[in-house]
């Protein structure tokens, strides 16, 4: 079977967002002022093929603990995409 999953990426807790803060501080150079918090994120759509599921989640955080996100400074999530 197919399964298709959004991999989002993020930053941990109290780790300090550069791309974010740059952001929201243009922002608000540009009269958003309301804009009181940026955080960025990465996103991965994976489509793969697997027997069940689970077996598609188990690879998904594999990949994740392998390759898409570095468990010191990241979390990750996985949604599955209908």
């Amino acid at each position: 079977m197919k399964f298709t999953a959004d991999v989002i990426i993020s930053l941990k807790k109290g780790v300090i967002d550069p791309e974010g803060e740059a952001t929201k501080k243009a922002l608000n150079l540009l009269g958003f002022r309301n804009v009181n918090r940026v955080e960025s994120m990465k996103i991965f759509r994976i489509e793969l093929s697997a027997k069940t599921k689970e077996d598609a989640e188990d690879m998904l955080r594999d990949m994740c603990d392998r390759l898409l996100a570095n468990p010191v400074i990241q979390d990750y999530s996985i949604r599955w995409v209908e």
